[in-house]
């Protein structure tokens, strides 16, 4: 049976500590004590995308998260109007504030995943400084149960072929995109 982006709600509350421990226990951990406040952006998202959005942030405040995660002091709750970045959304012309994104952490790239203030994720590009519209996913749950495995792939405690047809499955922009999704990664 297909995966669905219906069956990933809640994955952070619910799944994710159980996904670290099986494939990155001994992984050095990252966190970020001292982010700036979360409580402002979230009371802008949707209900969903703010619960899992809040159970990340109270991972990323305790340390719980695997470095190869992009979490950092200079990636998670960057603010990027301080860092002299500007951001466009994906029609290049769309212009952002701080407001209206959290960022999660980098790709390994320069490259920052951000909450949007509506509850999808997508990849600013530092060069472009722009969120590309192919790079979305629906929501965090959705967003975070990708990278998990995606990094569990690329460091060897997943096969590829046991995620794909998930991936698939799910359709997201972020994960399927030639070139920058996630799947592309993992080959």
């Amino acid at each position: 049976m297909a995966l669905t982006v219906d069956q990933l709600t809640g994955y952070v509350e619910r799944d994710l500590d159980a996904d670290l421990a099986r494939w990155f226990p001994d992984a050095e951990r990252a966190g970020v004590p001292r982010a700036r406040p979360l409580g402002p952006f979230l009371a802008r998202l949707p209900r969903m995308a703010a619960s899992a959005l809040s159970a990340f942030d109270r991972r990323v405040r305790a340390g719980t998260l695997p470095t190869l995660f992009g979490v950092a002091d200079w990636s998670y709750a960057f603010e990027f109007a301080a860092n002299d970045c500007r951001i466009l959304d994906g029609d290049y012309e769309s212009e952002l504030t701080d407001d209206d994104v959290w960022s999660l952490g980098a790709d390994g790239g320069g490259n920052y995943f951000v909450v949007l203030a509506d509850g999808r994720v997508g990849l600013w590009f530092h060069e472009e400084e722009v969120i590309e519209a192919h790079t979305r996913f629906d929501d965090p749950d959705v967003f975070l149960w990708t990278l998990v495995r995606y990094h569990a792939v690329r460091t060897g405690a997943l096969p590829l072929a046991s995620v794909e047809p998930d991936f698939r499955s799910l359709g997201q922009a972020g994960a399927l995109a030639p070139e920058v999704g996630l799947l592309t990664g993992m080959r």
